[in-house]
Parts: C-alpha cells; sequence; structure tokens
C-alpha cells in the first residue's frame, strides 16, 4: 500500500503564494505518475497538475496554466506544488493522488489514480 498526506494549505491573499506538499510512504517504489486535484464545494474535482516519477514529463490543467508549477523530491518521497497569483476560485480542498500505471503522458482522469490523500485546504480570500 501507499499512504499519502498532504500539508501546506491555508488562507492567502488573492495574488499571494502558497505550496502545498505530499509525502509519499509505504510502497513508494509503486509509484510512476503523481498528480494533484481540487474540489470546491458543490464541484466535481477538478485536475491541477502531474508529474511522472522521474520529474521529466508534467502536465497542467488549463485554469492553472503559468501559475501553478508541479515538482518532486525523490530523496525525499515528496511532491510540492508551488501556486503563485492566487485567485479566490482556486480555494479548494487540494488532493494528492498516486498510481503505478507507467503511460507516456499524465493521467488528467481522478478515477485513474489508485492512492489518496485526506487533502489540505486552500482558501483564496479577496
Amino acid at each position: 500500500q501507499v499512504q499519502l498526506v498532504e500539508s501546506g494549505g491555508g488562507l492567502v491573499q488573492a495574488g499571494g503564494s502558497l505550496r502545498v506538499s505530499c509525502t509519499a510512504s509505504g510502497r513508494t517504489f509503486r509509484i510512476y505518475t503523481m498528480a494533484w486535484f481540487r474540489q470546491a464545494p458543490g464541484k466535481e474535482r477538478e485536475f491541477v497538475a502531474a508529474i511522472s516519477w522521474g520529474g521529466g514529463v508534467t502536465a497542467y490543467g488549463d485554469s492553472v496554466k503559468g501559475r501553478f508549477t508541479i515538482s518532486k523530491d525523490n530523496a525525499n518521497n515528496r511532491m510540492y506544488l508551488q501556486m503563485n497569483t492566487l485567485k479566490p476560485e482556486d480555494t479548494a480542498l487540494y488532493y494528492c493522488a498516486a498510481d503505478p500505471a507507467v503511460t507516456r503522458s499524465p493521467m488528467k482522469a481522478s478515477g485513474d489514480y489508485d492512492y489518496w490523500g485526506q487533502g489540505t485546504q486552500v482558501t483564496v480570500y479577496t
């Protein structure tokens, strides 16, 4: 099994920055792709960003391109999401996800991921 724990969420003013982290434990050797999803109240879970295990391939949702950056620290089994120029519409519960499937490009559908964290809340205020 793989366990994922998110951290770093909080309250931030619009236009500001925040970095959330995801720490993986357990059978981390099974992980190939890691990703961030988010879900706001009353809305469906939305793809934010994904990264291959080696970090060489990344993908972003259209709403965050150019503002968010995903990265990994394999030595410490951690993944990060640097969020800049935050907007109130970025307010959501941010989830870390991981999957062992080896794919040519990172998966963007939540149903493709086997492992999930509990989420960390990000709230952007004006």
